[in-house]
């Protein structure tokens, strides 16, 4: 085990949240070599931005994550956008496996704590990217207004915050490097009997303050223009993961998908079943996306995590031609599109 000294420059995770039409989605996309998973469909009308289409549910998020993590791509800069967008997405998957029509209805709070496992098991899957792949990630966000009561002094004062329930919030601040805060810094005079506002500039807040939520390890001031300019120094340079050299491999025909290697650790029904796959020229992605349109094995990257293998053999392995047309149904990962 190695030890090391001094300062290390790795990728950055950065959250981004405030008022609604501020520009957080156009300062997201100043980061270097951005992808974005558009929740929101937020980048629509904006040229020059790639991003993942169609992303209506938490399984094609993670796929998008997975694709990122295993295929070759020239991205530095994963988005989000918004995160508020995906929780929902998570309480739907969490109602659906739950077979209930809204989160509430789980009770004892049960609900939020299935969300809060996701949430947590989804910044996971982030973070694995951002070491296999030396992105950086910049989660999105809606700010809302909340009262907030000191518990050992009188009165209540509003701050702004993240736009997440309030286990996922803390989890999203804590797992950041940076969290900016976005808003319009505005000035009251007296106009006769009224008070009326005025400037509206935007700006971004960096340190945390009583009125709301951001910090960085990074020594910028507490506060700036919103504007990439003031924090573009930090994305110069970025160290990369130290990775294995590559395997030399025999090249492969254009056309035929690439398929994931058997390990020592392989059962012998998946070996079986990654047989089949190579007979069929079927992907891993392509069996594991058609599994989540069909509702089994939610959360699950790559078939390794199965944890039902009598299943396999039965219902896919013995029903192999039937499984097989779902496959070319419903088995198509999603593509990097501008």
């Amino acid at each position: 085990m190695n030890i090391s000294k001094g300062k290390r420059q790795l990728p950055y995770k950065v959250v981004i949240y405030g008022a609604e039409g501020i520009g957080k989605t156009t300062f997201a996309s100043k980061f270097p070599a951005p992808v974005f998973i558009d929740t929101e469909d937020s980048t629509a009308r904006m040229d020059g931005v790639d991003r993942f289409d169609g992303i209506k549910n938490l399984d094609e998020v993670i796929l998008a994550i997975k694709t990122l993590k295993e295929e070759d791509h020239g991205y530095q800069t994963l988005v989000i956008d918004t995160f508020d967008k995906l929780e929902l997405m998570i309480n739907d998957k969490v109602c659906e496996e739950q077979k209930v029509t809204g989160i509430e209805a789980i009770g004892y709070g049960k609900g939020y704590t299935y969300v809060a496992e996701k949430v947590n098991k989804l910044l996971g899957a982030l973070d694995a990217l951002r070491m296999a792949k030396g992105m950086n990630i910049v989660i999105v966000c809606h700010a809302q207004m909340r009262k907030f009561e000191q518990p050992d002094e009188m009165g209540a004062y509003d701050r702004w915050e993240l736009k997440l329930s309030k286990k996922a919030a803390p989890m999203v601040k804590e797992w950041a490097d940076m969290v900016l805060f976005a808003n319009y810094k505005t000035f009251v005079i007296k106009d006769g009997s009224s008070n009326k506002a005025q400037g509206g500039k935007r700006v971004m807040y960096t340190t945390h303050n009583p009125c709301w939520d951001a910090k960085n390890r990074d020594g910028l001031p507490d506060q700036c223009e919103f504007d990439f300019a003031p924090i573009a120094h930090l994305f110069g340079k970025t160290e990369q993961p130290k990775a294995e050299a590559p395997k030399k491999e025999k090249p492969k025909k254009k056309e035929e998908p690439e398929l994931q290697p058997w390990s020592p650790d392989m059962n012998e029904t998946e070996k079986k079943l990654f047989e089949l796959m190579k007979t069929a020229k079927v992907t891993e992605d392509q069996v594991i996306v058609t599994f989540h349109e069909k509702g089994k094995f939610d959360g699950i990257m790559t078939i390794h995590e199965i944890n039902d293998w009598e299943f396999i053999e039965r219902s896919v392995i013995g029903n192999w031609d039937n499984f097989l047309k779902a496959v070319v149904k419903y088995g198509k990962a999603n593509p990097f599109t501008k």
